[in-house]
């Protein structure tokens, strides 16, 4: 079963944060060396546009993950609750798993020049 975390996003900021990943059955840091990471932003599970975030191992030995989404991208969505998930593709053994999911809510700017 994949955490779940809720994530909030400034619009028209980059936004990155560290995820641990561990093993379900020994709560031990997940072996990621051979795993292919990714993962998608929509308004709906059914919405047929999608915003990638850029993912990538940021500690090996520790299992963290950098889950990022720049400013370029967020600043082109509407304000409001989204859902997300990440997923990995082991290259050795072909299994794709959910890794991560939850509610992402872009947060616009109050304040103007």
């Amino acid at each position: 079963m994949a955490t779940y975390a809720n994530l909030f996003v400034d619009q028209g900021s980059d936004f990155a944060t560290i995820v641990t990943l561990q093993d379900e059955s020994t709560s031990d840091p997940l072996d990621i060396s051979d795993l292919t990471l990714y993962g998608q932003v929509r308004r709906t599970y059914t919405s047929a546009t999608a915003f990638d975030f850029i993912v990538a191992v940021n500690d090996l030995e520790k299992a963290e993950i950098k889950v990022s989404l720049p400013s370029s991208t967020n600043e082109n969505m509407k304000p409001g609750r989204y859902v997300y998930d990440i997923f990995a593709d082991n290259s050795i053994t072909g299994e794709s798993f959910k890794v991560l999911q939850g509610i992402l809510e872009i947060i616009p700017s109050v304040t103007r020049d």
